[in-house]
């Protein structure tokens, strides 16, 4: 049996080798137009003004504007101290959540530092733009691992709000689009985080409280890393290793379907045609679920770490990973038969055999949130 002489292999397992050898081969491939970068990809945005470029957040410290096309990658902007683990743009502003505790604004052709946002104690791990329709005033909204969320004056910087009621980090936040006309100059705002609750927020120009009568929605039993809204439904990403669709009954909000993965499940979107429900896991893969059904449709291989993103542009998704890379998929009919069908005959070639997906026991969060340090932490070193 041969061995290594690498000193870096002395003290792993015969299993962790393998594994390493595995992601070496893996990483060679080219599915899905591979995109490089110089760090792990922690966030994507799509940009707002034009539908062939997106925004993505590195481990290195920058946030970069990726023309997807043309695989440039040139616009950079500087000035985090640490990874940046959140993005949101607008067509006037590219915001963005670091590690140094910070929310960075810059202008998006310049790339000049507009303004940064200082008031949290930890990382800064979500943050959302959103305009209170009845007075057209601009707000910011931050949630840090620190379990706390912050309100900000976007113009002036000034923090207006401090929500606390969350015991631990904040993961995700999402502004509900389908509330009650009455209530244009309120926004109301849904957060989760390292914890299982998912918990709803009442915000105006002039206070921010927990939604009144509303009860925190435990439908995920540990870590919710992505909130979204589309249609009258909301859909979670979670540790639990499910992607949920979430509707409305009597006033509570119920799981109407779960998708089983194998590993927790990072991001969760929808095509455009309402048909397709698209998440992204820590197994590396990239799936493509029948929302009519609940079942597998199929699956996007070619990242070769955990899948940290999903963007969708058109008909065309991008998926994002600690591997470095950005990969494109097209979810035209045409062209996802056609992947379908290739994937058939590579596993025949391989003599590969799918087996059902089975949910594995979570891992306790602080282990998580552990790894997540450790493997982010590489890039800074």
């Amino acid at each position: 049996m041969s061995r290594s002489t690498d000193p870096g292999h002395f003290f792993q397992t015969e299993a962790s080798l393998d594994e390493i050898a595995r992601k070496s081969q893996k990483a060679h491939n080219n599915k899905g137009q591979p995109i490089t970068l110089p760090s792990k990809i922690l966030a994507v945005e799509p940009d707002p003004r034009d539908v062939r470029r997106v925004y993505v957040a590195e481990s290195g410290g920058t946030v970069r504007r990726v023309v997807l096309e043309t695989g440039d990658k040139k616009h950079v902007y500087r000035g985090p101290t640490a990874p940046v683990a959140c993005l949101d743009v607008t067509p006037h502003r590219v915001f963005a959540g670091s590690w140094d505790k910070l929310i960075w604004s810059w202008d998006p052709e310049t790339r000049e530092v507009l303004k940064k946002y200082n008031g949290h104690s930890d990382f800064v791990k979500a943050v959302l733009y959103f305009m209170l329709g009845g007075c057209s005033k601009e707000l910011l909204i931050s949630g840090a691992a620190d379990a706390s969320i912050i309100v900000w004056d976007m113009s002036s910087g000034a923090k207006l709000h401090t929500l606390k009621g969350h015991t631990r980090g904040i993961q995700a936040l999402a502004l509900n689009p389908f509330e009650d006309d009455s209530l244009k100059d309120t926004a109301v705002i849904f957060s989760g985080g390292s914890e299982r609750e998912i918990k709803q927020w009442q915000i105006d120009s002039h206070k921010a409280t927990e939604l009144n009568g509303s009860e925190p929605i435990l439908e995920h039993e540990t870590s919710v890393y992505k909130i979204r809204f589309a249609g009258e439904d909301v859909w979670t990403a979670s540790a639990d290793n499910t992607a949920r669709r979430l509707v409305l009954e009597k006033g509570i909000w119920k799981t109407d379907t779960a998708f089983v993965h194998p590993d927790f499940v990072r991001d969760v979107l929808l095509d455009d045609s309402g048909r397709w429900a698209v998440t992204a896991c820590r197994d590396e893969e990239v799936r493509v679920w029948d929302i009519a059904t609940g079942k597998l449709h199929h699956t996007f291989s070619g990242h070769f770490e955990e899948v940290t993103g999903l963007a969708l542009l058109g008909q065309k998704l991008v998926s994002i990973s600690i591997d470095c890379t950005i990969r494109q998929w097209s979810l035209k009919p045409k062209d996802l038969q056609a992947a379908i069908a290739a994937a058939e005959e590579e596993a025949k070639g391989c003599g590969a055999k799918e087996e059902p997906i089975k949910p594995k026991p979570s891992a306790l969060i602080t282990e998580d949130e552990e790894r997540e340090l450790a493997e982010l932490m590489e890039d800074s070193n």
